[in-house]
């Protein structure tokens, strides 16, 4: 009982450093948010700024030492659990702050259209602006520092590879997952609502920035389209998104790195390289079909062995279609103690599940052929 008091002052005092965070946050947004034109906003070319503006400086300076001198000895499990919790607490007490701030009017000015008629009210836009951008900026940098901590590779400069953040960090992809995890996280009264809104955003999400900035709108015009639940709603919302772009950044770039981890295993015991990625795309195409994971797989093997082995394969880059006989050629023609090959064709076929019917044929005829007397 003695250590309750110390407890809730200890809560006490991460409350308000938490907020002087916010606070600080959302003057930098306020300041942004003066630079934008009309046009930003209504075209949704807002959000190309800002994720400029969130990831130039911040990539400079969040890499894997940085987070290792803070946490240094921690796995990186516990830290990205840590990462999606504070990123929540700052969503909710932001949400808070500026439902604070929304008004009838100001819902009634903003309308239906996900802000795209606000431009001609300052104040309702800024009032707008400052939530949504302040939530986007914190799951963008959310789901770039799970990739850092989960070692996987991005380079913000390279298109490809910018839009994977960007689907990552606001679930496009699987929109409807965060659709769904919304609707049941709200009052019933507002959730044919969000249902509206979602399906109809999550359609236009992915076709360029712009849209994307127009989606983020339209998420945020739920909180404040509704006065009647405007804070509590806010704050939920706000909260709830982030831990899904959290979790999802979590999943994704977690499983991105066992693969890594996988291919990295690999490469490292192969003692047959070049044959190794013939290996794995014959496993791969067994079944004429090629999954995220394998793909994935094939990616990172190929740059592996480029790296670790200096072997670049130009007949396998521009091969279409793989001929079995030619890889049994090949096997056949190697030798000495083929056993790696094995393990690699037991990996490649597990790791986006068990192996299906047509890769243990694949397996069993290249057991055989590897059986050395």
């Amino acid at each position: 009982m003695t250590e309750a008091p110390t407890e809730a002052a200890n809560a006490g005092a991460d409350d308000d450093a938490d907020r002087k965070v916010v606070e600080q946050e959302r003057a930098e947004i306020r300041e942004f948010i003066k630079g934008l034109s009309a046009d930003d906003i209504k075209s949704g070319g807002w959000f190309t700024k800002l994720s400029a503006e969130a990831l130039s400086s911040y990539t400079d300076k969040v890499d894997w030492q940085y987070f290792q001198e803070r946490y240094e000895g921690v796995p990186a499990d516990a830290i990205v659990d840590q990462r999606i919790k504070m990123a929540a607490r700052y969503a909710a007490l932001e949400g808070g702050l500026s439902a604070g701030a929304y008004t009838a009017a100001v819902a009634a000015t903003i309308g239906s259209l996900g802000g795209a008629s606000a431009a001609t009210v300052p104040a309702a836009v800024a009032t707008m602006m400052v939530d949504v951008a302040f939530i986007t900026r914190l799951q963008l940098r959310l789901a770039y520092d799970i990739s850092v901590l989960y070692r996987v590779p991005l380079d913000l400069s390279d298109p490809d590879d910018m839009w994977k953040l960007i689907r990552v960090a606001f679930t496009i992809k699987s929109g409807e997952v965060v659709r769904q995890g919304v609707v049941k996280a709200v009052p019933a009264m507002v959730r044919p609502v969000i249902k509206r809104y979602y399906s109809k955003a999550v359609l236009s999400a992915a076709k360029g920035l712009p849209f994307v900035g127009k989606f983020l709108l339209q998420r945020n015009v739920i909180k404040i389209g509704i006065p009647v639940v405007g804070v509590p709603l806010a704050v939920v919302l706000n909260r709830y998104t982030t831990l899904l772009a959290g979790r999802h950044a979590q999943a994704v770039f977690r499983n991105e790195a066992r693969v890594i981890e996988i291919a990295e295993g690999l490469s490292k015991r192969s003692q047959h390289p070049q044959l190794m990625l013939w290996v794995a795309w014959l496993v791969i195409m067994a079944d004429h079909k090629i999954a995220d994971d394998e793909s994935l797989l094939m990616r990172h093997l190929v740059r592996l062995v480029r790296d670790q082995h200096q072997v670049v394969d130009e007949q396998l880059a521009h091969l279409v279609d793989i001929d079995p006989a030619e890889v049994w050629e090949r096997i056949d023609a190697e030798p000495g103690d083929l056993s790696d090959l094995l393990d690699v064709a037991d990996r490649v076929a597990m790791v986006d599940g068990a192996a299906n019917a047509s890769e243990k044929v694949v397996i069993a005829e290249l057991r055989g052929r590897c059986r050395r007397v």
